[in-house]
C-alpha cells in the first residue's frame, strides 16, 4: 500500500488547511483586539 494515495493526500491537505485556518484566525483577532485597544486609547487621549 502505498502512502501517496488520494485518500491519504486529501487527509493531509484538510489538516493542513484546518491548521492555517486557526493561524489565520488567531492573527484576525489579534488585530481586531489591537484596533479595538488603539481606538479606546485615542478616545481617552482626546
Amino acid at each position: 500500500m502505498g502512502r501517496n494515495n488520494p485518500k491519504n493526500i486529501k487527509a493531509h491537505n484538510d489538516k493542513l488547511h484546518k491548521e492555517q485556518a486557526k493561524e489565520k484566525a488567531k492573527k484576525n483577532t489579534r488585530a481586531e483586539k489591537l484596533k479595538e485597544i488603539t481606538r479606546k486609547f485615542n478616545e481617552s487621549k482626546s
